[in-house]
């Protein structure tokens, strides 16, 4: 006998469809006079290259409603950088006076919410075989690696491209291990997100556990029982005539 399969993830949600849609509003809205227009063009080209690649994901229906919400999450907060340029975000300058740092840390931020938000979007899509802790392993791995394959392309890119712009869409502002401390912020921020999926999984079991328990003690709210309707007027049978004496 056949059997039906489910239909994917992403055809029966609608948050796919939202995400896409905020991003494109933002995202439209920061292309609107750039502080920075050919410094935007350059940190736009991921997002280019990222578009096919979120279709693709969309019809393979392997990313959850959650996995699609940390996407959109990073995505706009690398619409924001890319509209003043990461070095110059009045966020980053607001946080620089209050904490009294020495820089705009904006970027450390974007990247530390890399791995922090893409930890569950790659092991979702990766779909690794195995236990949960290997998968979590190799993706903390292709989180660090994409890491410092961005800032590679990003070098090569400012070099090539536009090298007028190229100080401003790197945005080192004077540190020269600008990159390695990037790429760091994303290892971590990956590694929190470890410990929030963990924390997150033994959430969910001790729940089970509880209801589990509930039942076994009777414990457990019985279902309502199903109150029979007393017939209408209308429908009660017509009462037999009474027999004259």
């Amino acid at each position: 006998m056949a059997v039906a399969l489910p239909a994917p993830i992403a055809a029966r949600s609608r948050v796919p469809g939202l995400c896409a849609a905020t991003f494109v509003l933002a995202w439209t809205l920061a292309a609107i006079e750039p502080r920075f227009p050919r410094a935007w063009m350059l940190e736009n080209l991921p997002v280019f290259a990222a578009v096919p690649l979120a279709l693709l994901a969309h019809r393979s229906g392997r990313l959850s409603d959650r996995a699609w919400m940390q996407v959109t999450a990073f995505m706009l907060l690398h619409v924001y950088g890319s509209h003043y340029t990461y070095a110059n975000t009045p966020l980053g300058f607001h946080l620089r006076d209050a904490l009294h740092l020495s820089r705009n840390h904006y970027d450390r931020i974007a990247h530390f919410a890399f791995g922090l938000l893409f930890l569950r979007p790659m092991r979702e899509l990766l779909g690794l075989p195995g236990s949960r802790a290997r998968a979590l392993v190799v993706s903390v791995g292709m989180i660090g690696a994409a890491s410092l394959l961005y800032e590679q392309l990003e070098w090569i890119t400012a070099t090539i491209a536009d090298p007028a712009a190229g100080i401003a869409f790197l945005g080192v502002q004077g540190d020269v291990w600008d990159a390695q401390k990037d790429a760091t912020c994303a290892s971590v921020g990956s590694i929190v997100a470890v410990g929030v999926e963990l924390l997150r999984r033994d959430e969910l079991s001790r729940s089970r556990a509880r209801t589990a328990g509930r039942a076994a003690w009777g414990f457990a709210r019985p279902a309502r029982a199903t109150r029979r309707r007393r017939p209408r007027r209308a429908d009660r049978p017509p009462s037999p005539p009474s027999s004259s004496s």
